[in-house]
């Protein structure tokens, strides 16, 4: 078991659904990338994906964040998709199977995490339902019961749109006994998709689970839509302990709209999260959303080594 404590840097992947639809040309139906389990050539292009970041966190002397595919394998995107709650659960196990099979073979002495990633009950971009804390947490309860029983190291909440949610998840985790990060999204205010200023959110998670976070982090938008939030040396930003990053400046409505990939510039990228490094003294795990692949952490990287990493 490695956790990202702080003691080292962590790396986590990059924009795994991004990656599979425009670089690999593989069918994602609701952005659902759990979907390439159940067939070879999907489990191919998942092994290449997660061998090429495990060999940047070799290069760098790096520890690893190992998120499977599962951001949408809960009940109701399954449903959607026209799984049964038996059937998700049972591809939940497949993905910490899987993460574990791929990890014996490009390892080596990496430090790995495998967390049990969870991804927001409604749209990742514009939520279309609001849950109360105790529905958000009876929710993620089945997902996280599945991981817990799969033995993952922790459970990593990506895209989180508005602070209740992010408590039930922080709440269910604990109550299985695991660690728990929880990542919120911005629009290019810097505010949660809900309207709830970034602060107020990671002050509000902590508030209201005493804490029980292991960290909290921002994913899924442009440094440029959140740096300005971060300024000062309040307390809350030592809460802040990850960053993934997308590569473009787009807000989520026109990402939503794009119909060619916006890559960004990596060299940049990497320059940006070099100057988030000194505003977030806690930093523990960088890494990529849409947009990025094995080019932009390796930025990152090398970057943020250039900073006395």
């Amino acid at each position: 078991m490695a956790l990202p404590d702080g003691s080292q840097l962590f790396i986590g992947d990059g924009g795994l659904e991004t990656v599979m639809i425009f670089e690999e040309r593989l069918e994602l139906p609701e952005f659902a990338s759990f979907t390439l389990l159940r067939d070879e050539a999907g489990r191919a292009a998942l092994r290449r994906y997660y061998e090429g970041f495990l060999a940047i966190a070799a290069e760098h002397g790096t520890g690893f964040t190992f998120d499977p595919p599962t951001w949408r394998a809960s009940e109701r995107w399954g449903e959607a998709l026209g799984y049964s709650p038996a059937e998700i659960a049972d591809l939940n196990r497949e993905a910490v199977a899987f993460a574990r099979e791929v990890c014996e073979r490009a390892a080596g002495q990496v430090p790995v995490s495998i967390t049990g990633t969870i991804g927001p009950e409604g749209d990742g971009y514009s939520p279309d339902s609001f849950l109360s804390p105790a529905e958000a947490e009876d929710y993620h309860a089945t997902q996280v019961a599945v991981f817990a029983a799969e033995g993952v190291d922790m459970i990593s909440a990506m895209t989180i749109t508005y602070a209740e949610e992010g408590v039930g998840i922080v709440r269910a985790a604990a109550a299985a006994g695991l660690p728990v990060s929880v990542s919120f999204t911005v629009e290019t205010d810097g505010r949660l998709p809900s309207g709830e200023p970034l602060r107020e959110a990671v002050e509000r998670l902590d508030a209201e689970t005493g804490g029980a976070a292991l960290y909290q982090m921002i994913n899924c938008a442009h440094p440029t839509h959140f740096a300005a939030e971060l300024a000062g040396e309040d307390a809350w930003l030592d809460r802040i302990g990850g960053v993934r990053a997308n590569a473009s400046r787009r807000s989520h409505a026109e990402l939503d709209e794009a119909e060619e990939l916006d890559a960004g510039d990596p060299e940049e990228l990497g320059a940006e999260y070099a100057a988030l490094e000194q505003r977030l003294p806690e930093l523990r795990v960088v890494g990529g959303c849409c947009g990025t692949d094995q080019r932009h952490v390796a930025s990152i990287c090398a970057q943020l080594a250039v900073g006395g990493r």
